[in-house]
């Protein structure tokens, strides 16, 4: 498994607050499968010119000096668009310093013009890989079914498929209608993985779409390709969603 998405780097935000937090979490991650990931931290659109590139450097080695073995760090960013026509370019914005970039816009208040905005992102030259649109209030499938085909990749977060019942409703109703491109933890230093999400698509008969989900895509994204389309999922019945809480929530 790759995953895009974490705050893991440790003491920045408002994830990991420090390395014998974010050890273990790594340490359990290589154990589920985890391969790769990415140390996403928040950082506003508006302060881009002063991100703190050189000091997160330095955090990140002391981190990845600890890391455990088979788990491959890379570093990134989750800019919030707070401020539109900002330039996403510098590679060191990037999804492990590649074209992709993860953004988020405000929970409570998505832009009218978020479609348009990602379009300007994605001719800029960027993938924009817009993060947990699930949780936005008043999103709908329609409105990111328009993100997509305005160029955005799509990221839900696993912990999603059960989180409050609208934004779980909404995480399974973008699957069911193959509107997402890639699942990741958005680990903030707690128990959230991919592996329950990625179990729970093997056992529904979603081979496919678990590894696109989980994997595959965000290895594409990685290395400056775009996504590939990922299939509906099958229908769930209301056991498989006993059997998803069970795995992503550990009992």
């Amino acid at each position: 498994m790759i995953d895009i998405h974490t705050h893991l780097l440790p003491g920045v935000d408002d994830g990991s607050p420090s390395l014998d937090v974010s050890i273990p979490i790594l340490q359990r991650f290589a154990d589920e499968g985890v391969e790769v990931v990415v140390c996403t931290p928040h950082l506003e659109a508006g302060r881009i010119a002063r991100a703190p590139h050189d000091e997160y450097e330095t955090i990140f080695r002391e981190l990845t000096a600890r890391a455990p073995r088979g788990i491959t760090l890379l570093r990134g960013w989750e800019i919030m668009i707070d401020v539109p026509e900002v330039d996403l370019s510098d590679r060191r914005l990037g999804l492990g310093g590649s074209l992709a970039v993860l953004v988020e816009f405000p929970r409570m208040n998505v832009p009218v013009a978020a479609a348009r905005e990602l379009m300007r992102l994605r001719h800029s030259g960027i993938l924009p890989v817009l993060a947990h649109p699930e949780r936005y209030w008043g999103c709908t499938p329609d409105m990111v079914r328009a993100w997509r085909d305005a160029g955005a990749a799509i990221q839900m977060d696993a912990s999603m498929l059960l989180g409050g019942p609208n934004a779980s409703k909404l995480a399974r109703a973008l699957l069911a209608e193959g509107l997402v491109d890639c699942i990741a933890s958005d680990n903030h230093g707690d128990r959230r993985s991919l592996s329950g999400a990625r179990q729970w698509l093997l056992e529904i008969g979603a081979d496919e779409q678990a590894e696109l989900l989980t994997r595959g895509n965000a290895r594409r994204m990685l290395d400056g390709q775009i996504p590939l389309p990922v299939a509906a999922l099958p229908v769930v019945e209301r056991g498989m969603l006993a059997r998803l809480k069970q795995l992503v929530l550990g009992h």
